[in-house]
């Protein structure tokens, strides 16, 4: 955790594989985004909230920690982790982001993964609110879990142009930033 000094915040960085989740209101949870997707879940009742960031949608791991990579694995830590603080399972609310095309390729990680994160989500009866998937490219992604506020901005230091024309993450104001409470 590092503090923000511009607005007294507390900021942690949420790496591939990892999850974190809080009710202190002062906490900002950070990331950035390819082809992994992020959910941020809060259940505003209970003033407690969270991110995962996973790399892929499912798959076989080895050793103890291999399985935080996958979709099904970190969302069911993320879910159980906030019951465990507090959140009830039919207040929580989700915004998806990431599951960007990151490579002119026949797999699209980025696909696979959005598509996973809605479909596990609608499954499991969780609303999805907001959020930013698909498209090209990287996003850096803020998000309040206490509150449910989310900032994505994308990521513009691509070296070279892709081989062919792709869609850029939706939607981004003219600004460069997506904002969403």
């Amino acid at each position: 955790m590092s503090p923000a000094p511009d607005r007294g915040e507390v900021r942690v960085h949420v790496g591939q594989g990892e999850h974190h989740i809080t009710d202190d209101p002062n906490v900002m949870l950070t990331t950035v985004l390819g082809s992994c997707v992020a959910a941020c879940l809060t259940d505003p009742l209970a003033g407690v909230g969270g991110m995962n960031h996973f790399l892929l949608p499912d798959g076989a791991g080895a050793g103890t920690d291999a399985g935080r990579r996958y979709g099904a694995y970190a969302m069911e830590l993320l879910i159980n982790d906030l019951i465990k603080a507090g959140a009830r399972r039919e207040r929580l609310e989700a915004k998806l982001f990431g599951g960007g095309r990151m490579f002119d390729s026949l797999r699209d990680v980025g696909m696979q993964n959005a598509d996973f994160a809605e479909r596990f989500l609608r499954d499991e009866g969780i609303r999805v609110v907001g959020g930013s998937l698909r498209g090209a490219g990287g996003r850096r992604l803020h998000y309040w879990p206490v509150s449910g506020r989310a900032l994505q901005r994308g990521v513009t230091d691509v070296v070279t142009p892709p081989a062919r024309p792709v869609v850029a993450p939706p939607p981004v104001e003219t600004g460069g930033e997506l904002e969403l409470f």
